[in-house]
């Protein structure tokens, strides 16, 4: 009976390749068609109250402004403001919505031709990295946390081009990056140096435009894999 059971369990685990491949495919085909994004990460959990909420919806303007659009979560929070920023400025607003038994349906910012559904966090995640001209990462939980280092890593291990990682909000990310330098670097020496590097630390929106600006001033948009 129970090796009846995982048999069964295999079959399945094989049939739902197919699964994650139509996922793919269909990201590919409508991501590819939209143009060069910024991917912005943030908790889902910020009240419209919050400073970085509104600060979010303007940055999110800024860039839509500037013909850039604008890839969130899909969900409440910082990626309902960014996805609002975008909308108001009237620029290409983004919603790779994840399906989860406790949360969000898309929030109402997204256009309705770029709200995208995924069953797999990492299907996902693979189109925020692809078609993101740069990451801005705001302040969040675990899944903040896991995009940031994820695409951390891709950088590092060049997997990817080297693309802008801006962390928004000095007093919010000063912790992690202390834990970074005295912890991972100078004790354990599990990153080099120029790791640091990788990512850049902001407190306004013109700080972001400004180092998107200076990445891309003598290269092309283009996607990063």
């Amino acid at each position: 009976m129970e090796n009846s059971k995982w048999f069964e369990k295999k079959s399945h685990d094989s049939w739902s390749v197919f699964k994650v491949m139509g996922e793919i495919v269909e990201g590919y085909e409508r991501l590819s068609k939209i143009g060069p994004c910024i991917s912005i990460f943030g908790s889902a959990r910020t009240p419209e109250s919050d400073f970085y909420y509104n600060e979010t919806v303007k940055l999110s303007e800024q860039i839509s402004k500037k013909g850039l659009g604008i890839i969130t979560g899909g969900g409440p929070g910082i990626m309902e403001a960014a996805n609002r920023g975008a909308k108001n400025a009237g620029g290409i607003s983004v919603g790779l919505n994840i399906k989860l038994p406790f949360e969000q349906e898309p929030n109402e910012y997204i256009d309705k031709e770029n709200s995208i559904d995924f069953d797999y966090f990492f299907v996902r995640k693979i189109m925020f990295v692809k078609y993101a001209q740069a990451f801005v990462v705001m302040p969040g939980g675990f899944g903040t946390l896991d995009e940031l280092f994820e695409a951390l890593t891709l950088v590092q291990t060049h997997k990817i081009e080297k693309i802008p990682v801006i962390l928004y909000g000095k007093k919010f990310w000063n912790g992690c990056i202390e834990w970074l330098e005295e912890i991972v670097l100078l004790k354990y020496s599990n990153i080099s140096k120029e790791d640091l590097d990788l990512f850049k630390l902001v407190d306004t929106p013109e700080e972001v435009l400004k180092i998107i600006d200076k990445h891309y001033k003598n290269q092309n948009f283009s996607p990063n894999f």
